[in-house]
């Protein structure tokens, strides 16, 4: 990978919301042996620790507070809830670890306090996990007590004391947990009654017993970890502890990473999910993929066992890590696999398919648009494209899908179409390579700087766009949120900065301004070490700054039109981040010219933009949402007491009746004045060179891609659809790129 320049997604899980179903993505167990046992990780460990010194932007020298440091993110990383630890483990693993980690890896000898720290933090899961076990078994509870806990307990201070505040923690989490499933089944069972529904849950085993099985699987889980994890455990919060986008992957990770920024994977085509009875559930089949070919898979199978290689011997997957099952079912191209699989219409039957893998494109996962026609407008202002991009993906592994390859072929498509004015939809993209954005940019701005970016040593590298011209010349929005990340920052922020495109959507996106690149650390190894599952250092050794010298770190590119967007509600962004690099500046690009036209009707856009959201009921609606949100994550309380939630549930469920009963009423008229207002027509990259576009049905558009399984509650969601598949956002936008293209003429 030398030479390789790539600025990484975001690190995306730094905000997922930890649930005691999952407890951490890094759960440690008992060691078992693994087929990389001859890895010396103490040297992956030294070399690392000597990369991340010299490799960094920071160059930060190891010390004792940076080891106390180390220390503190391990302890956050596994146990970031604080369910685990109690305030003496945490002092007894300072005193002898915190000013002394960064020695235990300079010295080759991290496995040693990796093992150690390892074994206690097993020894306390277990405890624990089989103390709520226990009183699972024991029942008792009643849900009468006047009593609240944390909804989240990752912005609390300190552990619990000692294990008798520690198993405090636990009786509430349980009796929590029992009293959130309990609601759940009657919520279920009465929403199912109003509408002379069979109540999909009637079949559940009882609450205790669900809740007993999906310890079991976390207990198997922990039990499955290997030298690898540990090390990788150690590794990654070391690097993190330099900047949040600094990190280790061992080698599975490696594997799952370069899969992430392809556009295809080699398997069966089929979503898995992890069921709390031990089983892999198929949540979803790939179009044209080998399970959807053969027919014999189906939504809703379980898979019990698998044989990888067709060599005649399953392996019991029962309980394992989802991961780990993807990564058995995952094989090279034409090899194939069996499945030991309980059908879905016939539990307990269990039957044996054999299926070969191959390449299976991820469609959904790659750029698409719309071309909306717009009925009654003049000739110049009636067609206005939508390009989404999931990501900035690019193969790498030398395959020939690129995004910046594809969007080429839909903007072509769009210009042969005459499409006027362009939504470009960004929400939710956290990034991917910087060269597809480099290539892309140059599409709509033409010859020019893209980016700089600067090294440790302040040196300034600009990407430079070597476009002769533009391939899309009409007037463009962006739309954005806090999910938008990395490369999506520097493809909003060029736009931004030549006056190309107007910014809508969040206060700001998220704020990621480092550019990372992998270090293979087995080229470090001494000669005639295993280097094979060594893995990978993904290190920050470059920020980009965007043409007129402002970086997008921390502050990330800001909203020219503000929408309440889904995110606004929750604490996302480069900032709430421990460790996040500062914000600076450096010196403007000179030799790039901004377009004046949308800074003189940017105030006119505002102003018809703000007036439209006031009227807009379901934008609204958001602001409403968006501040009970903010409020609920303010107070971050959960009641015990089962009358209590059941009132704020009914309130709750007052509120979601009375929006969808308008909802269904003003929907209907939606949907009638977009089919007099709107032709829409898909265009995917199958569609490319199709004599004429097909219409979007976005139904069946969605099913092109992947069969998914529906959730067994979701038939009783009276939530009225959004016509059109055009969500609120959406038609913000696409009224602005219309008030942009009444007001200028489209660029020469």
């Amino acid at each position: 990978m030398e030479g390789l320049r790539i600025i990484f997604p975001m690190n995306t899980h730094s905000f997922r919301w930890i649930r005691l179903t999952a407890f951490s993505a890094i759960a440690a167990a008992a060691i078992t042996s693994c087929a990389s046992a001859a890895t010396d990780f103490n040297q992956v460990g030294k070399q690392m620790s000597l990369l991340l010194q010299n490799f960094h932007f920071s160059r930060k020298e190891f010390s004792d507070d940076l080891s106390n440091k180390f220390l503190e993110t391990y302890l956050r990383k596994v146990d970031p809830s604080k369910i685990f630890f109690t305030q003496q483990d945490v002092d007894a693993l300072k005193k002898k670890y915190g000013r002394e980690l960064d020695d235990y890896l300079m010295s080759g000898q991290m496995m040693d306090a990796a093992k150690a720290m390892h074994a206690l933090y097993r020894q306390r899961a277990m405890q624990r996990i089989a103390y709520a076990r226990d009183l699972l078994k024991q029942g008792g509870f009643t849900f009468t007590q006047d009593k609240t806990i944390e909804r989240s307990r990752r912005k609390i201070d300190s552990w619990p004391r000692d294990e008798a505040e520690m198993q405090q923690v636990w009786k509430d989490m349980v009796e929590e947990q029992l009293l959130s499933e309990t609601l759940r089944r009657e919520t279920v069972a009465r929403l199912a009654k109003e509408q002379n529904k069979p109540d999909p849950l009637a079949n559940e085993k009882p609450v205790e017993e669900k809740l007993l099985m999906r310890y079991e699987r976390i207990q198997r889980n922990i039990q499955e970890t290997d030298l690898e994890d540990v090390a990788e455990t150690l590794l990654s919060a070391v690097a993190l502890t330099y900047d949040p986008h600094t990190d280790y992957m061992g080698a599975r990770q490696v594997d799952r990473f370069k899969i992430s920024m392809s556009p295809e994977l080699t398997g069966i085509g089929a979503l898995l999910g992890g069921e709390d009875d031990g089983s892999t559930k198929i949540n979803g089949i790939v179009v044209g993929g080998p399970a959807d070919k053969s027919g014999e898979l189906k939504l809703n199978d379980r898979i019990v066992a698998i044989d990888s290689n067709n060599s005649g011997e399953m392996v019991d997957i029962l309980f394992m890590k989802l991961d780990k099952v993807v990564d058995m079912i995952r094989g090279s191209e034409n090899s194939q696999i069996r499945l030991k699989v309980e059908p879905a219409d016939a539990p307990g039957q269990a039957k044996i398919i054999t299926l070969t893998r191959s390449k299976v494109p991820l469609k959904d996962e790659l750029a698409k648009a719309e071309i909306i026609e717009l009925n009654g407008a003049p000739d110049g202002q009636n067609r206005i494209g939508v390009l989404s991009l999931p990501s900035f993906y690019a193969d790498m592994d030398g395959g020939d899908r690129r995004c910046a390859a594809d969007v080429k072929k839909l903007l072509e498509r769009m210009n042969r179409e005459k499409v006027d004015g362009l939504v470009i939809d960004l929400r939710n993209n956290g990034g991917g390579s910087l060269e597809e954005v480099r290539l892309m940019t140059g599409f709509f701005t033409g010859r020019g700087p893209v980016v700089q970016i600067k090294d440790t040593r302040g040196n300034v590298d600009v990407k430079t766009a070597n476009n002769r011209e533009k391939l899309f010349k009409g007037p463009i929005v962006v739309l954005i949120n806090k999910l938008s990340a990395s490369a999506s920052e520097i493809l909003a922020a060029a736009l931004q900065d030549y006056g190309r495109a107007v910014i809508v959507g969040d206060t700001s996106t998220f704020g990621k301004g480092t550019v990372q690149q992998p270090v293979d650390i087995g080229q470090y190894l001494p000669y005639f070490s295993a280097r094979d599952r060594a893995g990978l250092l993904k290190v920050t050794t470059q920020k980009f700054y965007r043409v007129p010298g402002g970086s997008t770190q921390l502050k990330g590119v800001e909203s020219d039109i503000q929408l309440p967007t889904a995110t606004a509600a929750f604490e996302l962004g480069e900032e709430i981040l421990d460790y996040a690099m500062p914000y600076d500046q450096i010196p403007p690009c000179h030799n790039y010219k901004k377009d004046s036209a949308i800074a003189g009707m940017l105030p006119a856009l505002k102003a018809a933009s703000a007036e439209r959201v006031e009227k807009d009921r379901d934008l609204q609606i958001a602001k409403e949402d968006i501040a009970m949100m903010k409020q609920r994550i303010k107070d971050n309380k959960l009641s015990l007491n089962k009358k209590v939630r059941e009132q704020e549930n009914a309130s709750l469920e007052e509120r979601r009746k009375s929006i969808n009963q308008e909802r269904k009423t003003r929907f209907a008229q939606m949907a009638k004045d977009d089919a007099a207002k709107y032709k829409i027509y898909r265009l995917t990259l199958d569609d490319i060179n199709a004599p004429e576009l097909p219409l979007a049905n976005p139904e069946k558009d969605n099913e092109q891609f992947m069969h998914v399984a529906e959730d067994p509650t979701a038939e009783l969601d009276d939530s009225p659809e959004y016509p059109s598949g055009l969500d609120p956002e959406l038609r913000e936008g696409i009224n602005i790129v219309q008030d942009m293209l009444k007001q200028q003429t489209p660029a020469k």
